[in-house]
């Protein structure tokens, strides 16, 4: 089991910025990758930016040149640093990381962070 505990949302004006980070607990060797992905209300969850099994980053076109994904992998860690806001930003974040077991590949979730883009 790993679990993920997000912090860093919040309410910010158009323009603005916001650092999201994740620590991940438990059984952290099992994991293999690590990323954000968003829920906006009425809306499918969407991929913001995620790290590969090898390390690659993937953004989403929408956030590409304004969100950056970092990680600290001694601490287990995964930050979203998130500029230029735009209100269509706003949607519940949420830290996901997939685990190798022996019953194959997991997903987990965080329980997710409010971030709301308004003036």
């Amino acid at each position: 089991q790993v679990q993920l505990m997000e912090s860093g949302g919040g309410l910010v004006q158009p323009g603005g910025s916001l650092r999201l980070s994740c620590a991940a607990s438990g059984s952290t060797s099992s994991i293999i990758a690590m990323g954000w992905y968003r829920q906006a209300p009425g809306k499918q969850r969407e991929l913001v930016a995620h790290f590969s099994n090898s390390g690659d980053t993937n953004y989403a076109v929408s956030v590409k040149g304004r969100f950056t994904i970092s990680r600290d992998n001694a601490k287990n860690s995964v930050f979203l640093q998130m500029n230029s806001l735009k209100p269509e930003d706003t949607a519940v974040y949420y830290c996901h990381a997939i685990r190798l077991s022996l019953s194959g590949l997991t997903d987990d979730w965080g329980q997710g962070t409010q971030v709301t883009v308004s003036s």
